[in-house]
């Protein structure tokens, strides 16, 4: 059995995520009092006791999701299962700092500070109204970027953001851009066109302002080789090179986050299990979808750490 450690993005944020395995483990514990002194609140009370509505804010939800990641990791490793029991280590979207984290590349307090910045950053690239993201589903992601080369107009942008699994891929953009490629992607076949509830539009060329932003800010923090290589959400391969990493992260925020490939090309380098550390199992979901011969274990409680322990 070969695993891979996998880390959540955007989306999985639930009032309450966490409690139990900082209750459990004084370890876990430690990590949220480490993100609340890096960030100078109390995000804990805010992912305890909060209102979901403050907390899906993404300068919230990107440093919280981490924490609640790096909290479960923290309770595995006081249970004996390290890093090292991880043959790779990947994360969709804010998730891929969570992952770097978790393999030593990047300290608590640094992430913590960077998704911070990275969250006010890509909120404010856009005002809001302007942008939107939509999920295309049944269509693959040769057909939405057609989709949305066509939907594309003088002035406005429209691309495909996220390549999930192979019945969704999210488009991101100027909200006209993405309304009319949901309309096309009707007609090529699509099963559905959701339009997504989100503050800013993700992983497009309209993030570039935030993209210069994270430049500068992870120019700033030391990044080291990760303890098992990473694979980039923009290259769907491993890297373990700090600078490269640097790089592939600033690219990441209006780059597409390729997640169908990334697991593909884990299976292919022999990966046959998938632990998603942290809060929810929209991952585990994807995953299942891209290959169903991969076996798929959430690990955002005490008794999911405990049922990975029997396992």
């Amino acid at each position: 059995m070969s695993i891979a450690f996998v880390f959540p993005g955007q989306g999985a944020q639930t009032i309450g995520m966490g409690k139990a395995l900082a209750e459990a483990y004084p370890a876990a514990r430690a990590v949220f009092d480490e993100v609340d002194e890096a960030l100078g609140e109390r995000l804990s009370a805010l992912i305890w006791e909060g209102e979901i509505e403050t907390l899906t804010l993404t300068q919230n939800a990107q440093p919280a999701l981490m924490a609640t990641s790096m909290a479960a990791m923290r309770a595995l490793e006081a249970e004996g299962i390290t890093i090292d029991k991880a043959e790779f280590v990947a994360g969709h979207s804010l998730g891929e700092y969570s992952a770097l984290a978790a393999a030593g590349a990047l300290s608590l307090a640094d992430t913590a500070r960077l998704l911070r910045t990275r969250g006010q950053a890509m909120q404010s690239a856009v005002p809001v109204g302007v942008g939107a993201m939509a999920a295309l589903l049944g269509l693959d992601f040769e057909t939405v970027k057609a989709v949305a080369a066509e939907a594309a107009a003088e002035g406005e942008v429209v691309q495909a953001a996220n390549d999930n699994d192979p019945t969704q891929v999210v488009v991101s953009g100027h909200k006209a851009a993405v309304e009319r490629a949901a309309a096309i992607a009707k007609e090529r076949g699509a099963k559905r066109a959701v339009m997504l509830p989100v503050s800013a539009p993700f992983h497009c060329a309209l993030m570039q302002p935030a993209a210069d932003v994270m430049a500068e800010a992870l120019a700033a923090v030391e990044i080291k080789t990760p303890a098992v290589p990473l694979i980039a959400n923009v290259r769907a391969e491993p890297v373990t090179d700090p600078d490269l990493i640097r790089a592939l992260l600033v690219e990441q925020v209006t780059g597409s986050v390729r997640w169908r490939e990334s697991v593909q090309a884990m299976a292919a380098l022999g990966v046959t299990e998938f632990w998603e550390i942290g809060a929810g199992k929209a991952l585990s979901g994807m995953i299942r979808k891209i290959d169903r011969s991969l076996a798929a274990r959430q690990l955002g409680t005490d008794a999911d750490v405990k049922a990975a322990l029997e396992a």
